[in-house]
């Protein structure tokens, strides 16, 4: 690799050096994409800009705010190219509001199993940095000691993640509408047996819980019985790695569930793939659902799901970050967007003779 500089990122990304430019300088005429996309590539190279302008007039200018964007995924997950990138289109939202509102964006990727700010991922990045931050954006889930680390230092915003345990500010979708909306259309096809799957993670998933509690009290709602053996790694017991979640999943489906809500789409295309291998027709057999919206990989069914509105919650939260630095000791606030439902080609009837 050749030196680290904006030529470089703009080879790599095919855009023009003057594009890469005006992307570090929050030009307006810059597409929020194409933004986001060189600032995660830069944060991946190392590369760090510095503004060399003189304040016009011959006076001091105020210091732009700059803000934090922490991800906390190891970097080839979030790179991965099977599915589309959430966390991808969470940094274009708040590539959007940073354009605007003329805010320095830091981003940076830290490792989920540091779990403290004297680790190595954050270590390097908050020693020289520490002073001139305004606030913290999080994307994906953080251990719980890093986030109290953080709030000691920083004003933060949380991007899809709450954290019942800490006072802290979050951006998030409704998970109670959206897994409503699924288990309301699974019920007027005619299903009474629906499971729930989710996978393990490297830090406990939140959102995943949060899904979990969700379709707990709407089967509660509808008169619906819940069947434990029916609910896959949503606790810390029995928990599964993903070859076992599926064959749990095909076993109980051959016990007489007739549908499954999974809690994010990639699981749900992913447990779809399973079942075709073992000869388990989609929709016709068994009927899936996943909670996301995100882009279906090359030939795959089109899931039915529900369509988190990633761009939104990124300029959300950089609004309310702005906020909080405004105001540092506001109250904290918990931010639900709405959701819509998706269908797709994965929910029919029950099979018939199903219970």
């Amino acid at each position: 690799m050749g030196k680290i500089n904006q030529q470089l990122i703009a080879d790599q990304l095919q855009l023009s050096r003057a594009t890469v430019s005006r992307c570090f300088t929050n030009h307006p005429g810059i597409n929020p994409t194409t933004r986001a996309k060189v600032f995660a590539l830069a944060s991946r190279l190392g590369y760090s800009h510095q503004e060399k302008r003189e304040p016009s007039g011959g006076r001091r200018s105020a210091r732009r705010l700059a803000f934090g964007v922490l991800v906390c995924v190891e970097l080839p997950s979030f790179k991965h190219t099977d599915y589309a990138n959430p966390g991808q289109e969470l940094l274009n939202g708040l590539s959007e509001f940073a354009r605007v509102q003329e805010v320095r964006l830091d981003l940076h990727f830290v490792r989920p199993q540091d779990r403290h700010l004297e680790d190595p991922s954050y270590a390097h990045i908050l020693r020289s940095r520490r002073r001139v931050w305004d606030g913290v954006v999080l994307i994906y889930p953080f251990p719980l000691s890093v986030v109290d680390e953080l709030k000691a230092r920083y004003p933060v915003v949380s991007l899809v993640d709450q954290y019942g345990t800490l006072p802290l500010d979050c951006v998030d979708v409704d998970h109670y509408r959206g897994i409503s909306r699924l288990i309301d259309e699974l019920h007027r096809l005619g299903h009474r047996r629906i499971g729930f799957f989710t996978w393990r993670y490297p830090v406990e998933a939140s959102w995943a819980l949060r899904r979990y509690s969700a379709f707990v009290e709407k089967l509660t709602a509808l008169g619906l019985d819940l069947n434990p053996a029916d609910v896959i790694n949503a606790g810390p017991r029995h928990s599964l790695e993903v070859d076992q979640a599926h064959a749990r999943a095909l076993e109980r489906t051959r016990h007489g569930v007739t549908a499954w809500i999974c809690a994010a789409d990639h699981q749900a295309y992913d447990l779809v793939a399973h079942f075709k291998k073992e000869k388990l027709r989609v929709p016709h057999d068994v009927s899936v659902a996943g909670f996301d919206g995100i882009a279906r990989p090359a030939g795959a069914s089109r899931l039915s799901t529900v369509q988190i509105p990633y761009h939104q919650i990124g300029l959300t939260g950089g609004k309310r970050l702005l906020d909080l630095a405004m105001k540092r000791y506001d109250s904290h606030q918990h931010i639900l967007l709405d959701c819509d439902l998706r269908t797709g080609d994965t929910l029919a009837v029950p099979p018939a003779g199903a219970a």
